[in-house]
């Protein structure tokens, strides 16, 4: 081939990366537990035309599952456990939407997706306004600078005053709060939403039970029908605040919400389907394309021709047939091809990636390309970690992913004699992050797990019950903390009250804390004895 014939295929490669990389939009969800985040997530799906019926969490029993939520206890309980991967087609965007757990108990497991993702939607409840978990996890978007799309949520139902809301937004997460549409009425008076930049407003019906897309009026703030249709009272109501809004509000500006300074933000009832068009249409248009990763050896662009990636969530037995793992990488930049040999930032050694997925909740299909902003399923067979860095070519390393301290402990007791089941469960579910396991002396087959959030102690049960036909009792442990030590050779001085030594999975050693009174104490004692919140690297 001649080197001009090479340069022009080279030249078409970079362009296919380019054009492909311009239509990813990879986002995450976050919320309040109850805010309508699962909801919503089921809407935005049967407006992209992903799915053909909303099926919400809460709801007639006859009703589905939502979408995201695969696991049998997410099931059971009508809640959001594990971030799951979505991606569809949308206006002729591919989306990656990451449904992470609003659950309080989740957030280990949201930050990760959170940062595979390249901006975020903020889900309120309209009700309540910006509550703790959305104050939580609005500071680690915050951290990572990531731009945030806010839905206020649940307009069907009696509402804080929408000038109140934004008011809320701004004080409590100090960041600009800019409406691009504004709410007309509330409750049973909620009528639909002036879409502020287009000066149209949308007028819905109500469609039973919110399952198909809600039908849609389009009209102009002049119309005299339209005023009827609202009521004198309620339209009186809704002129005068958005008229407020129209001298006095923040006006929406691009480079201040990329920058994560401003939030759009939008009103609606994910449950009646209303004001979601403008919504949609926001994601597809404002919300930014992937963006360039800080690596070891500078930023990586997302139209770098070399394939890389990170390893955010590993995942077992998402589907029983297959009974495998599953790593799901955030593509970072290039091509991914299947059967493509990579690397491991960790491993180290070769690795043939021959069999990829493409997810939609539970369900999986085979790919064959993958391009910056698409996550990527690999099987894994132990090669992969949390945080690992894959790449083609040149050696490269993406930033560690973070681990949340463990909050709460329990020891774990098989209740029957299949010890080999239990331990595969209890490292399979240690490889996920989904806990902490620990070994005190002499005591093996009575481990200590460690999680962020209580609940997590009953997914254990749940999970190696179902998963791996074991029965557990979890037993909750008095400690508050564990500590890992800098030096693993460094002796350990006598530990009093409830502390105690023990092993983590690689033999290291780690002191448990009976409480945070104990903790200071110790490190008051022993100054030089440096200790570890986080499990030090491998």
């Amino acid at each position: 081939m001649s080197s001009i014939s090479q340069t022009d295929t080279r030249a078409a490669a970079s362009g296919a990366i380019e054009r492909e990389v311009a239509r990813r939009r990879t986002f995450a969800i976050i919320s309040h537990p109850d805010a309508g985040k699962t909801t919503l997530t089921e809407k935005l799906l049967l407006y992209a035309g992903a799915i053909e019926l909303a099926g919400a969490v809460r709801g007639r029993a006859t009703r589905r599952h939502a979408t995201s939520d695969w696991m049998e206890l997410e099931q059971q309980r009508g809640i959001s456990i594990t971030s799951a991967a979505l991606e569809f087609e949308l206006h002729g965007r591919r989306i990656s939407l990451l449904d992470t757990p609003g659950h309080r108990d989740f957030s280990e497991d949201t930050y990760r997706a959170l940062i595979a993702a390249d901006s975020v939607v903020m889900v309120i409840d309209a009700a309540n306004g910006v509550e703790a978990q959305t104050r939580k996890l609005f500071e680690v978007c915050r951290r990572h600078r990531l731009p945030i799309l806010t839905f206020i949520n649940k307009f069907d139902r009696p509402a804080k005053d929408p000038l109140e809301l934004l008011d809320d937004i701004e004080s409590t997460l100090g960041i600009h709060a800019a409406p691009v549409n504004w709410p007309v009425g509330n409750a049973e008076h909620f009528r639909g939403v002036f879409v502020i930049g287009s000066q149209h407003l949308l007028l819905y019906e109500r469609e039973a039970h919110g399952q198909y897309r809600a039908p849609v009026e389009v009209s102009n703030l002049g119309d005299p029908q339209a005023r009827t249709l609202i009521g004198d009272h309620v339209y009186a109501q809704f002129r005068e605040s958005l008229d407020v809004i129209r001298t006095a509000g923040t006006p929406y500006d691009a480079r201040e919400y990329l920058g994560g300074r401003q939030t759009p933000v939008f009103f609606g009832s994910a449950l009646t389907n209303f004001g979601l068009e403008p919504f949609l249409q926001a994601i597809v248009e404002l919300a930014p394309p992937p963006q360039p990763r800080t690596s070891d050896v500078g930023p990586i662009e997302p139209t770098d021709d070399r394939f890389t990636g990170f390893v955010f969530k590993i995942q077992a037995n998402m589907d029983p047939r297959h009974r495998d793992r599953v790593a799901f990488v955030r593509v970072c930049s290039g091509r991914f091809e299947k059967d493509m040999t990579l690397s491991s930032s960790r491993a180290g050694k070769p690795i043939r990636a021959s069999r990829a997925y493409r997810f939609f909740g539970r369900d999986r299909e085979t790919i064959e390309v993958a391009f910056a902003g698409d996550i990527l399923g690999l099987v894994n067979p132990g090669q992969f970690g949390i945080g690992d860095t894959l790449y083609a070519g040149a050696p490269v390393r993406f930033p560690d992913v973070p681990r949340f301290p463990a909050e709460h402990f329990a020891r774990v007791r098989p209740r029957d004699t299949r010890y080999k089941q239990f331990d595969e469960g209890l490292r399979q579910l240690e490889e996920e992050g989904l806990m902490q396991v620990f070994y005190a002396a002499n005591v093996r087959r009575e481990p200590i797990v460690g999680v962020v959030g209580a609940l997590q102690l009953d997914v254990i049960g749940a999970r190696l019950r179902s998963e791996y036909g074991v029965d557990a009792e979890l037993e909750p442990a008095a400690f508050a903390s564990a500590r890992w030590l800098a030096d693993p050779a460094a002796p350990v001085p006598a530990l009093g009250g409830g502390s105690v030594i023990a092993l983590d999975r690689r033999g290291r050693p780690v002191i448990l804390f009976g409480s945070a009174w104990e903790l200071d104490y110790f490190a008051r004692q022993h100054p030089n004895l440096a200790l570890l919140a986080e499990s030090p690297a491998s």
